[in-house]
């Protein structure tokens, strides 16, 4: 009778030991270095990676454009020179402004 006691005992603080473990370990897991916060911040972080591939995809697509356009158009190849090298044709001005005015510090 006495062992049969003891095992029921040992068997209770067995499975408290158990179930103690098993939740310091579901709380360090959740709440450790890897957990639940990480994972989190690691989404956040990818979904802003991923908003700026989007922008850079567009900014790729709009200058495939601007080449395309560059090579078969030579009127915008003539723009574009010019632009670059500040060329004139005879009779035309060019007018330099100055900046605006800076804005103060609030």
């Amino acid at each position: 009778m006495f062992e049969q006691l003891r095992k029921t005992v040992m068997g209770k603080k067995g499975a408290m030991v158990l179930l103690a473990i098993v939740i310091a370990y579901t709380w360090i897991a959740v709440s450790g270095p890897q957990g639940l916060q990480a994972l989190l911040e690691k989404r956040r972080e990818i979904r802003q990676l991923q908003e700026q591939n989007a922008a850079l995809t567009r900014e790729i697509e709009h200058r495939r454009d601007r080449i395309r356009r560059l090579e078969e158009s030579p009127s915008e190849q003539e723009m574009e020179i010019r632009k670059q090298l500040k060329l004139l044709r005879p009779g035309e001005t060019t007018f330099i402004l100055p900046d605006g005015p800076k804005e103060a510090d609030k």
